[in-house]
């Protein structure tokens, strides 16, 4: 059992804070910046108190598993919110917390919870002893938020601890099978469907706006299997549209752990039925290389390591450098990338064997288990099925139609990041936001947590969980210019989430929740605001009156905007209008805030070609236009044909 952590428990190994600074500081806003440790560890906390006239008795504190400062700034993986936005905060009337979380995460037979929530815990429980002095005795209320990896933290958090934070928000999360396999059914789709030339272009183009809506038109068997698999498992079709620059994603971080939990899988994957490898039919086999090499050099930061010579044309990214001769000899190390003839390691789990390797040594490149690993969702099925994308890969009776593994590979990542597998026994309040265009963590996982809440809470869960689903969001921020017109950062409305969490907690306000039904592994909302609910406003954008006009060159298009917010989830601030599709946004004219509103605009395009007009939306809650804070965003595309 983990160990479950109170507001009067004492954690043997955090039991000695420390301060070495607490200084009062002018930027980015005025605060005192608090940091310190714990005596005998490298874990590190930092506080960020707001002036005491705009201190309102609570906390915000962020997390995220690789974590390697407490100072607030970039993460790994980024998100706005969570980048250095103490301006947020404090005009939150919050104090920030933030760790190390003990920097363990990942390290060989650290105890889990340590990184999961026992330092944060602990920081979190010091950090009222601060606030305490510093504004007078009082307890102040506590929000813990972490995205992606940070979600299963929170959850984990929210399990295993009582009484330390009194809510939390999780954003972007997952499910407790979650990985590998949410990257290797996008793997095995990329690969198949990148074999002929524009198949991808195609399959974007239809689920575009104006699009035929048919995606599977003119695919080959083995393409649409491909295809159909992906989007059963979760993968949001709007997401195609990032095909060009699509890889394997977070799979990186975590495809050394495979064959160190499930060695023989490789080998059965290519030698036994039931594996795509021994499919006739399939076109994997083809698609299998195996290069001999010499190691010219071994450089760093590790592992780095320059080959004698590697052929052009093969992709070795996630394919293994397995080593043939030497003190390294029979190491199998994952590549993340390969650059000329210089190779990139990645999760180098047995570091003492790979800083074995030496000039001179033979070496393999070989993506048998890249490969394999692309199906290997396909015998990690689930015992239950709650899960809704595996089970397509279940019979009539419901057992699985492929062979399954000993392992199964989730649920110990799962509890690596969380501290232990998640059940939904939670203490305190969640509110949960998902995007609906998250092509890492796909939305149905959001929509799974919130039942393992109901089933360990009862019927009265809706008193503790809340659950938002954000429409044209994905995974992280910020986003590239051509992300910018296909999707809108979530942060604003992660932010109301965390200002509406707070009035839940401390006044009883409970947060209006998105209504949502769930087809086919895929998360459908209502078009109309009322309805939807949440916090995020609905936009649609038609051009001469439909989501596809054909126009002559010169000739004035008029684009027209529909918006409106969902009752209680305040105005719209702000509309922008992107005439082409090019990230080149102009502001509209907003006579005042409102709760619904309507705007047009004429356009004309001077030369032929496919255009994808733009709006885009913000609304915020006090219907504040000058804030930069909890604005919440959306927009819609409309697709003109200029000839």
């Amino acid at each position: 059992m983990p160990m479950h952590v109170t507001a009067d428990s004492i954690d043997p190994d955090y039991a000695e804070p420390f301060i070495d600074i607490s200084e009062e500081r002018a930027e980015p806003v005025p605060h005192r910046y608090v940091s310190g440790g714990f005596a005998g560890t490298d874990a590190r906390f930092s506080f960020y108190f707001p002036p005491r006239p705009q201190y309102q008795g609570r906390f915000f504190h962020n997390t995220y598993p690789m974590a390697v400062t407490s100072d607030i700034g970039p993460f790994p993986i980024q998100f706005e919110v969570a980048v250095g936005d103490l301006g947020f905060t404090l005009d939150s009337g919050a104090y920030y917390v933030q760790t190390n979380n003990g920097l363990v995460f990942r390290n060989p037979g650290a105890d889990p919870t340590i990184a999961a929530y026992r330092v944060n815990a602990a920081a979190a429980k010091f950090s009222r002893k601060v606030a305490a002095e510093l504004y007078g005795e009082h307890r102040p209320w506590g929000y813990l938020f972490g995205g992606s990896g940070g979600a299963y933290q929170t959850m984990g958090a929210a399990e295993n601890t009582s009484g330390v934070w009194d809510g939390f928000v999780p954003f972007v999360p997952g499910c407790n099978h979650a990985i590998p396999s949410m990257f290797t059914v996008r793997m095995h789709a990329l690969r198949v469907l990148r074999q002929r030339p524009g198949v991808f272009a195609r399959i974007a183009d239809a689920v575009e706006v104006g699009g035929s809506g048919d995606p599977y038109d003119g695919l080959t068997a083995e393409e649409a299997g491909a295809l159909r698999e992906v989007t059963l498992m979760g993968f949001p079709p709007r997401g195609w549209y990032l095909h060009e620059t699509l890889d394997s994603g977070y799979f990186a971080n975590i495809s050394g752990m495979i064959p160190m939990m499930d060695p023989s899988y490789a080998e059965d994957f290519w030698s036994k039925p039931g594996y795509l490898g021994t499919d006739p039919e399939s076109s994997i086999a083809a698609a299998r290389f195996r290069f001999d090499s010499t190691v010219a050099a071994v450089g760093g930061p590790p592992f780095v390591i320059e080959l004698a010579d590697l052929p052009e044309g093969n992709d070795a990214q996630d394919a293994h450098l397995v080593v043939l001769s030497g003190e390294a000899a029979g190491v199998s190390l994952p590549i993340a990338r390969v650059e000329g003839k210089t190779v990139h390691l990645i999760a180098v789990l047995d570091h003492a064997k790979a800083a074995g390797i030496r000039a001179g040594d033979q070496v393999r490149i070989d993506n048998s288990w890249a490969l394999a690993l692309q199906t290997y969702h396909r015998h990690q099925v689930p015992p239950t099925q709650d899960y809704y994308g595996w089970n397509q890969f279940r019979d009539a009776q419901g057992q699985p139609i492929y062979p399954q593994r000993p392992v199964l590979v989730g649920p110990t990542g799962t509890a690596n990041a969380a501290g232990a597998v998640l059940t939904g026994k939670i203490h305190g309040k969640i509110l949960m936001l998902s995007a609906l265009m998250d092509i890492d963590a796909y939305a149905w996982q959001a929509d799974w947590y919130r039942d393992l809440v109901r089933q360990a809470k009862g019927a009265n869960f809706a008193e503790d969980f809340a659950l938002w689903f954000i429409d044209r969001a994905h995974h992280e921020n910020p986003l590239t210019p051509r992300q910018r017109t296909q999707v809108a950062s979530f942060s604003g409305a992660l932010q109301q989430a965390l200002r509406d969490l707070a009035a839940w907690v401390e006044t009883g306000r409970r947060p209006s929740e998105t209504n949502y039904t769930i087809a086919h592994s895929q998360v459908i909302v209502p078009t109309n605001a009322a309805e939807r609910g949440g916090v995020q406003p609905v936009v649609d954008l038609l051009a001469n009156g439909a989501v596809r006009a054909a126009a002559s060159v010169g000739e004035t298009v008029r684009l027209t905007a529909t918006i409106a917010v969902p009752p209680g989830a305040g105005r719209i601030v702000s509309v922008e209008w992107d005439f082409a599709g090019t990230d080149d946004f102009l502001p509209a004219e907003l006579a005042t805030p409102a709760e619904s509103v309507t705007l047009a605009i004429d356009h004309a395009y001077p030369a032929p070609g496919t255009y994808f007009a733009v709006v885009r939306v913000a609304a915020q809650r006090d219907g504040d236009a000058a804030t930069p804070y909890a604005r919440a965003l959306n927009l819609a595309r409309a697709r003109i044909v200029v000839a």
